[in-house]
């Protein structure tokens, strides 16, 4: 059994390119059963900020430690506990939706013991489960990227502007998706369009970090 209790806790954290610093001192602890909205204009640093919580970026100056089920969590561990949905993360474009659901699930079961059948209807691509994803329109990417960002038993979520490509029907298949699947997880969603976090109970602005 997957422990719980997920946390993220940043000491006088702060990213740095040449001379400019994107943020810096940031002290602050993200733990499970939380939403947390990371909001701020374009340009501002919110992607970088993720990045950063994902591992994928080490700080220029402070500390960013991992913890789950009360233990600490190697950084080299993370990658089996978190999903990370953006417009800048890439899909393997010559599988079909199928194989790239399939994919998937080999790496991190589905929640709710979803099939990736199931994992498909519940995203809306049924009729496209055959279909290469390099001929899916932006939308049908994005709802393939938030599915297994959600839908996949991980106990970090990182999403990135989220509702970026999808029509009004698109977004209120995502609030639902949220719904379903985010309790009980460490959620930070990280956008300047409200409906996107609407959900989370703790606003950060990167504002107060510069």
């Amino acid at each position: 059994m997957v422990p719980t209790g997920m946390k993220i806790e940043l000491e006088g954290a702060g990213k740095r390119y040449l001379h400019e610093w994107i943020y810096r001192k940031v002290t602050y602890t993200f733990s499970d059963n939380n939403r947390y909205a990371i909001t701020g204009a374009n340009g501002s640093g919110k992607s970088t900020f993720l990045r950063l919580l994902s591992g994928h970026l080490s700080p220029s100056k402070g500390r960013v430690g991992y913890s789950l089920g009360g233990r600490p969590l190697p950084i080299d561990q993370l990658y089996r506990y978190i999903t990370f949905s953006a417009p800048y993360i890439e899909l393997i474009e010559e599988f079909t939706l199928l194989e790239s659901v399939t994919f998937q699930h080999r790496f991190k079961p589905f929640r709710n013991g979803l099939t990736p059948t199931q994992a498909i209807d519940r995203m809306a691509l049924t009729q496209a489960a055959n279909k290469p994803v390099k001929h899916f329109s932006s939308g049908m990417k994005q709802r393939l990227k938030l599915g297994l960002s959600l839908i996949s038993d991980s106990q970090l979520v990182l999403l990135d502007e989220p509702t970026t490509n999808l029509d009004a029907k698109g977004v209120e298949w995502y609030l639902q998706l949220v719904d379903e699947y985010a309790p009980g997880r460490l959620l930070i969603v990280a956008s300047n369009v409200a409906v996107d976090y609407q959900f989370c109970n703790l606003h950060l602005s990167m504002a107060d970090f510069k």
